[in-house]
């Protein structure tokens, strides 16, 4: 039976069940259902593509993470978007800790001379720090993140470019960022920027 037309007949409450049982057709249903109006959510709020991709990935990761264990209070959606919500906040929140050190690499005119080369070292080694921890990754994940990270192609590019799937592609990114959050912490946020430049 074709997918859609399986899940779209559908009510929540048995699309939710299918999905506690590990039905990966359920959950896909809902991640194309949500996933748009998730990223736009996030993307009104940020103005970013690369981060609101990010939170959404994560949520999502995390919901699939907890499928056996789903109790939901409310509806599916405002369970997704509360989920997003409190991600949103996480980043805001490491957001303002990376302009802190955005600032702190802001030297005044007077300065600029005298602390050039600590500014380099400094970037340097958070740069040296990352490449260190991207090593430590599976092999597939670890392209997957230079790719997007260091190459900046899209999720659909790198899917095409290694054959795989947009999702294994996302799910590549998430693990990446996930164990390299764990890690290096609020300095994440601060390497991917240096990186950008």
């Amino acid at each position: 039976m074709n997918i859609i037309k399986k899940y779209n007949q559908s009510d929540e409450p048995a699309i939710l069940a299918l999905l506690k049982e590990g039905d990966m057709g359920a959950y896909e249903a809902i991640y194309n259902e949500y996933w748009p109006r998730l990223y736009g959510y996030v993307y009104n709020r940020l103005k970013s593509k690369e981060v609101a991709e990010e939170i959404i990935q994560e949520v999502f990761f995390s919901l699939w993470k907890k499928h056996t264990e789903l109790q939901l209070t409310h509806s599916l959606a405002a369970y997704l978007f509360t989920a997003v919500k409190y991600q949103l906040l996480n980043y805001l929140k490491s957001d303002r800790i990376r302009k802190v050190y955005i600032s702190h690499f802001a030297q005044t005119p007077g300065q600029q001379s005298d602390n050039s080369n600590e500014e380099h070292i400094v970037a340097t080694d958070l740069k040296n720090t990352m490449e260190k921890e991207v090593s430590r990754l599976p092999e597939k994940c670890q392209q997957v993140f230079r790719m997007s990270r260091q190459e900046h192609l899209s999720i659909t590019d790198i899917a095409s470019t290694l054959n795989i799937s947009h999702k294994t592609v996302e799910n590549h990114l998430t693990k990446a960022l996930r164990q390299l959050r764990m890690v290096l912490g609020h300095h994440l946020f601060i390497i991917l920027l240096l990186i950008g430049q």
